[in-house]
């Protein structure tokens, strides 16, 4: 092949590279709105089983089962482990991990990694050619043992407080959105819904959230358990706050919009002094990499070509 053939290559090859890296952001886009609609339509179709299932039920005089109660999974571990597998099922839905064998995978998992690991390092300690004291040894398998059992709650912390940050900074924005239908007088369900769709593409986990708010809110008769289930499965202050002014509003006959602007005002200022707070923090964490790279090049550069003189000398 000659040179113009490969120049031909390489420049069909870069274009193609181009068109694919300016295209794929919109595939995205479109893959997150179907991943989203996907969830709520799944959650609507769970919700009118359950309201089916209940209507059947109260109509054979039998004793109704709960939403919450109707999944096998879940009824197991509640009757396995009580309130702990309540609160473990509700950082798993702070997480987004909506499976109803979660809470049962995270107890396995947090019961069988300490044996694992601990089993692991006694078996590379006794493979060492290093003697080691038993107490050294024991202590070693202990710390192996504590990790193994910390590990699953590390992960699922940082998973919950990832998701909560980006529903926090989109929040402000969504309840501005929600205003303005209000203040046009479409209902709250509606709303919530419209508000959704509209924010899918840009953070996914705040709309599948306010969906599965939406869905509940349409099928379910009780808005105040709809929206105190959207507080518990966010977790964060900007969820509990929405959903504590929205039954408040709702109780008491207060204004839902003006509940709205006060709550986006608050919740912006809110992300404000985080992003300060961050950028106060930077000047610190950076002073050591300054330290550890950037003064040692910049002497380099600056004393290098006199130090090769001085030796030419």
């Amino acid at each position: 092949m000659d040179q113009d053939t490969l120049i031909v290559l390489g420049s069909a090859l870069a274009a193609a590279l181009s068109f694919v890296a300016f295209a794929l952001p919109f595939l995205n886009r479109s893959e997150r709105k179907e991943q989203y609609r996907s969830i709520i339509e799944k959650k609507r179709r769970e919700l009118f089983a359950q309201t089916k299932e209940g209507q059947k039920k109260r109509a054979d005089d039998s004793s109704a089962v709960s939403a919450r109660e109707s999944m096998a999974a879940f009824y197991k571990v509640q009757q396995l482990a009580g309130e702990a597998a309540e609160s473990i099922r509700d950082k798993m839905l702070q997480a987004g991990n909506r499976d109803p064998s979660a809470p049962l995978k995270f107890m396995v998992a947090r019961a069988a990694l300490p044996l694992v690991l601990g089993l692991l390092t006694m078996v590379f300690v006794s493979a060492s050619d290093k003697e080691l004291a038993g107490p050294v040894i024991l202590l070693v398998v202990l710390g192996a043992a504590g990790l193994g059992y910390a590990l699953p709650g590390i992960i699922l912390k940082n998973q919950i407080i990832k998701r909560q940050e980006e529903i926090g900074l989109a929040f402000p924005d969504a309840l501005d959105m929600m205003l303005i239908c209000v203040q046009g007088g479409i209902g709250l369900e509606q709303t919530v819904h419209r508000i959704a769709d509209e924010i899918s593409e840009h953070s996914p986990k705040l709309a599948e959230e306010l969906g599965i708010l939406s869905a509940e809110m349409s099928m379910l008769n009780d808005r105040k358990a709809a929206l105190q289930d959207f507080a518990r499965r966010v977790g964060s202050g900007a969820g509990k706050s929405f959903a504590t002014a929205m039954i408040q509003a709702e109780q008491y006959g207060t204004s839902v919009s003006q509940a709205m602007k006060v709550m986006a005002e608050e919740l912006r200022d809110i992300r404000m002094q985080e992003a300060e707070r961050k950028a106060m923090a930077l000047p610190p964490k950076l002073t050591v990499p300054m330290i550890a790279f950037f003064l040692p090049s910049i002497f380099i550069v600056i004393l290098g070509p006199v130090g090769v003189q001085v030796g030419n000398m």
